[in-house]
C-alpha cells in the first residue's frame, strides 16, 4: 500500500514542474515551505535561500535529514549582432542534450521562450555530419534578429535560463522529468516530516528537515547550514546512477538497479555505526537496500555535513536514478517511497544524546 496521498502527489508535480536553478532557488523554497508547515513547529530561512523545519525545537541534541534544492541551468553569456546567444553552465548542465531543445530564459519581464538551434543534417558534410555539440558551438535562438531586439526582449548577460519540461508518470511506474535530482530528495524529506505528524511520533531530539541551496556548484548551502545548525547527525539524501541502462557498465560505475531500492554509500565521509544504524533498520522494516562504494567523496552534501563543525557523523540513502542530468531523469515510485520509509524509521531508532563514537 503506497504511504503517499493525493496530496503529496499534487505537491511533488507543483513542486519539481517549477523551475528553482542554481542561485535562484527562492520561487520552489516557496512551495516547499508550504507545504511542510503543517507538520512543523518553526522554520529558518538563511541568507542564500536554504530553508529548514524544526520539529521538537530546543533539544540539546539536534538531528537532521537533508536534500538540496537546487538544479541545473545555463546562464546567458554573450549576445552577438545577429541576436544568437552564447551559454555558460550553472551547475554541471549537459551540452550534448540541448541541441533542439525550448528553453525558459528569466528575465525581469518574465519568462522569454527560446530554443537551442543546430545546423540541419542536410548541412554538415565530411566531418561535420557527426560533429558533437559542445560549449563552443550550441547556441540559443529568441526569433530576433539584432542584439538590440534581444536586449529589448529584457534579456541580458546573466539571465537564467532552465528547460520548461515537466513531469510526467512513465508506464504507471516510474517519475520522469528534469530536476529530479534532487527536488525529489525534497519531496522525501518533506513526506518524512509528513509521516511523523500523521503518526504522532515523539522524537526525543530537535529534528530539522532541510533543503538545501547550491549544491551543483560545490555543495555551498549545506556549508553554510551545518555551521548554522550545528548537528549531531546528518541523514543526507540525494540520487544516485541506475547502471543498468544502455552504454553504462555496472562494473565500473556499481551494480545498481532502479526498483531494487534505495542505496547507501561507503566512502570515508560516511559514518559507519550511523551507517550500520540505517542497514539494521532496513533489515528489520523488509526495505531494500542496495550498497555502492564511493572513492574519496560522495560528491554530495553528505560531504559538507560530515566535515562541518568538529565533526559530524553523517550517511547517505541514494535515490537511484536514469538519465541524470538530462530533461527526462527517472526514478522508480517504488524507491522514491522506500527513501522515505527508510529515513522515516532510521529517525525513529536514533535516542537523545546517542552516542557515535567508535570507542
Amino acid at each position: 500500500m503506497s504511504i503517499l496521498t493525493k496530496k503529496s502527489e499534487e505537491f511533488l508535480f507543483k513542486y519539481l514542474n517549477n523551475a528553482s536553478p542554481t542561485g535562484f532557488e527562492a520561487p520552489g523554497q516557496r512551495i516547499w515551505l508550504d507545504y511542510i508547515k503543517p507538520y512543523i513547529d518553526e522554520f529558518e530561512v538563511d541568507n542564500y535561500g536554504t530553508v529548514f523545519g524544526v520539529i521538537n525545537p530546543g533539544q540539546d541534541y539536534r538531528v537532521v535529514i537533508e536534500a538540496h534544492a537546487d538544479e541545473i541551468s545555463w546562464f546567458v553569456n554573450h549576445i552577438d549582432d545577429k541576436g544568437f546567444i552564447k551559454v555558460i553552465r550553472n551547475g554541471g548542465s549537459d551540452h550534448q542534450i540541448a541541441t533542439s531543445k525550448q528553453v525558459n530564459i528569466h528575465t525581469k519581464k518574465g519568462i522569454v521562450k527560446g530554443i537551442f538551434g543546430w545546423p540541419a543534417i542536410h548541412t554538415r558534410r565530411g566531418n561535420e555530419k557527426e560533429k558533437n555539440p559542445n560549449l563552443k558551438t550550441i547556441f540559443i535562438d529568441v526569433g530576433a534578429n539584432s542584439k538590440e531586439e534581444v536586449l529589448e526582449m529584457g534579456i541580458h548577460v546573466g539571465c537564467v535560463i532552465t528547460y520548461p519540461d515537466e513531469l510526467m508518470l512513465l508506464n504507471d511506474r516510474y517519475y520522469c522529468g528534469r530536476a529530479l535530482d534532487n527536488k525529489m530528495g525534497g519531496f522525501c524529506i518533506a513526506e518524512v516530516a509528513r509521516l511523523i505528524k500523521k503518526n504522532k511520533i515523539k522524537l526525543p531530539y530537535s529534528l530539522y528537515i532541510v533543503n538545501a541551496v547550491q549544491e551543483e556548484v560545490g555543495l555551498r548551502g549545506a556549508q553554510m547550514i551545518a555551521r548554522r545548525i550545528k548537528p549531531h547527525v546528518a541523514i543526507v539524501t540525494d540520487v544516485t546512477h541506475d547502471t543498468h541502462t544502455p552504454m553504462l557498465s555496472p562494473k565500473e560505475y556499481g551494480d545498481i538497479k532502479s526498483g531494487e531500492g534505495p542505496t547507501i554509500t561507503y566512502a570515508p565521509a560516511v559514518h559507519n555505526i550511523l551507517q550500520e544504524l540505517v542497514v539494521e533498520v532496513s533489515e528489520k522494516n523488509k526495505i531494500p537496500l542496495q550498497r555502492e562504494a564511493a572513492s574519496r567523496y560522495t560528491g554530495t552534501d553528505t560531504d559538507a555535513f560530515a566535515y562541518s563543525n568538529e565533526g559530524v557523523p553523517a550517511t547517505l540513502i541514494s535515490l537511484p536514478l536514469r538519465y541524470m542530468h538530462t530533461t527526462v531523469e527517472m526514478a522508480h515510485k517504488d524507491d522514491v517511497e522506500n527513501v522515505i520509509r527508510l529515513i522515516y524509521e532510521t529517525l525513529r531508532k536514533i535516542k537523545k544524546n546517542h552516542n557515535f563514537k567508535y570507542f
